[in-house]
């Protein structure tokens, strides 16, 4: 009985695991591959082939257009950012790049194109310029644009996919040529922010005239004038002599400043002095004032009474005078009229005074 229940325990797992296998699906290819011929796999592989030669799609990124062209004629309407089919052979897109770009005019520069993250720089000579009395000088400028997405099929239809030495490079010399030709080279650095200016406005100006107008102005810098060396010494002299103008008037303007400081100092003692000279005599003229205001007080108060009081009183210093020294001397002292008493000359004791 065990033998036969262990041998049915081993038949069930065989059975559960014959069950759980994965079986994958089965393919069935088409009817037009099936058979010995291997037609269907023959045309699988052109077009596996003619996909991977020809690529009949193309896709168009950020900052880029497409121009569809088909049997040589260009669609005016350009192919947006993103995923586009067409007919190889009979059709083809060419991408133009939309993003800024810039020209660059330097010295002694390599000249060429230098692709950046964002667009392409151009770096072109410096532009020969003559002033106004002939004189050569050199300008270093940089222009900044792009080109107008919705004109990019007339763009390259008229100018071709070199557009840009076509219309920007000859705009942007003839305009600085006309501007700075008009100024001689000793007022340039002096006016250096109004003829910028003027290149600036005449260039989008001439660009704006342009039919369809294939691209749209950015920006604009004057990076440098470079002039003859005899120019460049005259405008140094020039600026040594203002300075010392400059200098010289400070100087002039320094010392008017300091002899009307003391001008000034001196009018303010003086008018000092004057104010206090003009207080004592105020002061001296209301002291004389009231001296002949009290005198007049007095005047008007000597009755004959008081006289005669005052000449008791002289009268009883000459009784205690001659008391003293009975050989003392009596004068009047001239329009006086109250007599001195002089003690003798021999005589050692001082001299007693009845005016005192």
């Amino acid at each position: 009985m065990p033998a036969d229940l262990n041998g049915w325990m081993n038949n069930k797992n065989n059975n559960d695991k014959n069950n759980n296998k994965f079986e994958p699906p089965k393919f069935e290819p088409p009817k037009f591959i099936q058979g010995n011929s291997g037609f269907g796999v023959i045309i699988i592989a052109v077009l596996i082939i003619f996909g991977i030669m020809f690529k009949p799609w193309v896709i168009i990124n950020e900052g880029e257009v497409g121009i569809l062209a088909t049997t040589g004629k260009f669609s005016p309407n350009p192919l947006n950012p993103g995923l586009h089919f067409y007919v190889p052979v009979i059709q083809k897109v060419i991408v133009v790049d939309t993003k800024v770009h810039m020209i660059s005019y330097k010295r002694n520069q390599e000249v060429g194109t230098m692709p950046d993250r964002y667009g392409t720089i151009k770096v072109y000579p410096a532009i020969n310029v003559l002033d106004a009395r002939g004189l050569p000088i050199t300008v270093e400028l940089s222009v900044s644009y792009r080109l107008n997405p919705k004109e990019a099929a007339y763009v390259v239809k008229t100018y071709g996919l070199n557009w840009e030495d076509k219309i920007i490079n000859p705009i942007v010399r003839d305009v600085v040529r006309n501007v700075i030709g008009k100024y001689p080279a000793e007022e340039i650095p002096t006016k250096r922010n109004e003829i910028a200016t003027k290149i600036e406005n005449q260039i989008r100006d001439q660009l704006m005239k342009i039919e369809h107008r294939p691209v749209i102005f950015e920006s604009f810098q004057l990076r440098d004038i470079i002039l003859p060396e005899n120019i460049k010494r005259q405008i140094e002299r020039v600026q040594i002599a203002k300075q010392e103008s400059e200098r010289a008037k400070y100087e002039v303007l320094r010392a008017k400043q300091e002899a009307e400081k003391k001008a000034a100092i001196a009018k303010g003692i003086a008018d000092a002095k004057k104010i206090e000279a003009q207080g004592k005599a105020e002061a001296m003229l209301i002291e004389s004032k009231a001296q002949a205001q009290a005198n007049k007080i007095i005047s008007e108060s000597l009755t004959q009474n008081l006289l005669k009081l005052k000449a008791l009183e002289v009268q009883n210093k000459f009784n205690e005078a001659l008391k003293e020294n009975k050989d003392a001397k009596i004068f009047l002292t001239p329009g006086g009229a109250v007599p001195n008493i002089w003690m003798n000359i021999d005589d050692n004791k001082k001299v007693i005074s009845t005016t005192k």
